[in-house]
């Protein structure tokens, strides 16, 4: 049996080492990148790469020869997007260019994902509704952050190098998600980190929270890259599609949740620092396109990704 030669930019981030996982090594021949941080030692065929430097992801797509690429290196952390706007803009703009470029001129026929974003929906059109609208692939746009417009833009891109550049690139909208090995810099794993450092005393029964009343859709990470997968196997050129689960969570019910895991009482306070400079208030998504195009179905239930998240936490050093 042949195998599919697979490059993955991001291959490190929270993500990346779950699509890794989940690529089997009997099929795949499987490459990628890691930046800022190197890869680990056991991470094989993984090797330093920043998405800015236009020679360095020309050699590496040349090396890689993919028939299939999963694009999901970015800046993703949307606080650091504000405070780091220039940065955020030359790594998931230009950063896509060079490799789209580079796609053309090495590997014509490749077959490729390029991860967006739910943010680029912004504020929902049914805000104020008991139930606020689920954002559907055809809805308009309402940017509300650099990542979003950087995101927004690369699909921009994406577009025009499927029509008229001869990539086959399929889209995806991924709404927020989580599980094991997501960093403390977002809100599930913060809170999950902290409630396994006041449980070993290091820091104060004290969680400080920004607003709680928001709605987000969150999904398992697990779940998210099989998405990828399969949409890759069976999305089609071009087309656009979220990967959510339909159902929105205010996160006041997610701190519920991970502090119920918690063998001490804990205190939350309301922290400004905390407060986004621009907070969506709901941000749900419908997923019947992949569903119906990729047979595609959430299976972990959130209780389940929380609980493993704080254990994740918890055998960390």
């Amino acid at each position: 049996m042949t195998k599919r030669r697979v490059f993955i930019t991001g291959a490190t981030g929270f993500a990346g080492r779950h699509l890794l996982a989940l690529l089997s090594p009997v099929e795949n021949i499987v490459s990628g990148t890691a930046y800022p941080q190197p890869p680990r030692p056991e991470e094989k065929n993984i090797f330093p790469l920043d998405l800015r430097a236009e020679r360095d992801v020309f050699d590496a797509v040349r090396q890689a020869g993919p028939q299939w690429v999963f694009h999901l290196a970015a800046v993703s952390n949307v606080g650091f997007s504000w405070a780091h706007k220039r940065e955020t803009l030359e790594t998931n703009v230009m950063g896509t260019f060079h490799l789209f470029e580079a796609l053309k001129k090495f590997a014509p026929e490749a077959r490729v994902l390029f991860v967006s974003s739910s943010d680029i929906y912004g504020f929902s059109p049914g805000v104020g509704a008991a139930e606020p609208t689920a954002f559907s692939e055809d809805d308009p746009f309402h940017l509300a952050s650099p990542y979003a417009l950087s995101k927004y833009e690369g699909e921009l891109m994406a577009g025009f190098y499927s029509r008229f550049e001869g990539l086959d690139i399929v889209i995806v909208r991924p709404f927020p998600h989580t599980g094991p090995g997501q960093s403390a810099d977002f809100v599930c794993s913060d809170w999950a980190r902290q409630v396994i450092r006041m449980e070993r005393g290091f820091q104060d029964p004290v969680i400080r929270v920004g607003n709680l009343e928001v709605q987000r859709d969150f999904t398992d990470v697990r779940d998210i890259v099989r998405a990828y997968i399969l949409l890759l196997q069976k999305g089609k050129k071009g087309e656009v599609y979220n990967v959510c689960s339909g159902r929105g969570v205010a996160l006041r019910e997610i701190l519920e949740i991970l502090l119920s895991s918690s063998s001490r009482a804990v205190r939350v306070e309301k922290d400004p620092e905390k407060q986004r400079k621009v907070d969506i208030p709901s941000l749900v998504g419908d997923n019947r396109k992949i569903k119906t195009e990729a047979g595609w179905e959430p299976q972990v239930p959130l209780q389940k990704t929380l609980a493993e998240l704080v254990d994740y936490w918890r055998i960390r050093p």
